[in-house]
């Protein structure tokens, strides 16, 4: 008989990897705090329809990446690829229009039907920081002070940020014309790939991966070519804001989101860590996506990074050690050993009980799981009204009453 296998591009986290994971999470919950972002949770599942309107038709992720299926009720559903549609589909079914502007953040699992590589798999974990509702400059600003924040607070140093503007849509309209005249006229020179996003969408080519095209997207227009003055504005009050806030930047003159929804800000973090798949954190502002959804215009911006990828780059996580192990010694020990083992939880000490091999093998259990102390009880010291207090570092024992083992503990 075969053994049962996991499915491929999952993983099954024990000890210091899954930690790691836990790690990057508490961070990003203590951080979402300081900044007032409320935590929200959304369904793992959605109609199809909200990813398919959202991160659109002709994309990789819809087109070759969701996991979706036919319920037994006959409706197409997707396991979420990522967070934001589903927490915008929320703000208009939920009725969370009259609590904007919104600051929200979540976290959990998210799936994609991709090439399992180092950091990422089809089942993967995802932070997510959106704020919903805020038109201005300084929600900008407010959102990728907080990532900078976070990597900072994970340890995770020489992250750059990379920032661009993708202008109003009069600016992105005739950015998009002119890319489309300037690839038009080399497409027989590009890659296959971008000969099919030339007509859906040139500025995917400016995404492209494929060598051949890297010398037509070195010499296409940039967006600054066709900035409106209200356009140029507005960047220029997010990077004099994130220059007054302490956040270091450079400019990312060709970085770019393909829908277009996307308005104004593009950004990702980014660090040669992780060979060549770089970007820890990305995100920008989508000033139509609720639109898309069928809702009221609703200017929002937002970004999500990979659990997996940031917990790949921090420091050792603090292991996870008790206080104290008690090692019972006979029947009556043993039920004497749970009373004790109880109050001492309730009382916030982590504690541990060793109740299999000899007197040796229990203490070195303890030792190996980092316990400061070792309780150990038997039938005299049960009679006397006490246990012995062994600590593991010095190898000092002492007598303590049972009725003083948490102060003992703690002195």
């Amino acid at each position: 008989m075969t053994s049962v296998q996991p499915v491929r591009g999952t993983q099954s986290l024990l000890g210091d990897e899954a930690d790691r994971l836990a790690k990057v999470v508490a961070t990003f919950d203590r951080v979402r705090r300081l900044y007032g972002f409320k935590r929200v949770e959304v369904p793992t599942i959605e109609q199809t329809a909200v990813f398919a309107r959202t991160i659109g038709e002709t994309t990789d992720v819809v087109s070759k990446e969701m996991y979706s299926f036919e319920d037994r009720g006959g409706e197409s559903i997707t396991l979420r690829p990522e967070f934001t549609a589903g927490i915008c589909r929320a703000y208009l079914s939920e009725g969370w229009q009259q609590f904007a502007p919104l600051k929200l953040a979540a976290s959990g699992s998210a799936f994609r039907y991709e090439r399992p590589q180092k950091g990422r798999f089809r089942e993967f974990h995802q932070l997510d920081a959106e704020i919903i509702g805020a038109g201005e400059s300084q929600a900008d600003i407010e959102i990728l002070c907080l990532a900078d924040q976070l990597l900072k607070e994970l340890g995770i140093e020489g992250a750059i940020l990379q920032l661009n503007t993708l202008g109003d849509p009069e600016t992105r309209s005739a950015w998009r014309d002119a890319l489309y005249e300037h690839f038009r006229g080399h497409a027989a020179a590009l890659s296959e790939d971008s000969k099919a996003r030339l007509e859906r969408n040139p500025l995917r080519i400016l995404d492209s991966k494929a060598h051949e095209d890297w010398p037509i997207v070195d010499s296409a227009p940039t967006i600054d070519d066709f900035l409106t003055p209200e356009a140029a504005d507005f960047f220029a009050q997010v990077s004099e804001g994130l220059t007054a806030a302490g956040v270091q930047w450079e400019r990312a003159p060709r970085l770019v989101r393909g829908l277009d929804y996307y308005r104004h800000t593009a950004f990702e973090f980014v660090t040669d860590r992780l060979g060549a798949q770089g970007t820890v954190l990305a995100g920008g502002r989508y000033d139509g996506l609720i639109e898309a959804l069928g809702g009221p215009h609703t200017p929002a911006v937002g970004w999500a990074a990979g659990v997996e990828r940031l917990a790949m780059m921090i420091g050792e996580p603090e292991a996870e050690k008790p206080s104290v192990t008690v090692i019972p010694l006979g029947p009556r020990a043993e039920a004497e050993a749970q009373r004790i083992v109880a109050g001492l939880r309730r009382e916030g000490v982590a504690t541990d009980m060793a109740y299999r091999g000899n007197m040796k093998k229990r203490l070195s259990r303890a030792n190996s799981a980092g316990a400061a102390y070792a309780l150990i009880i038997g039938d005299d010291e049960l009679d006397r009204g006490e246990a012995q207090l062994k600590d593991l570092a010095s190898g000092e024992q002492r007598s303590v009453s049972l009725d003083l083992i948490s102060e003992a503990i703690r002195s």
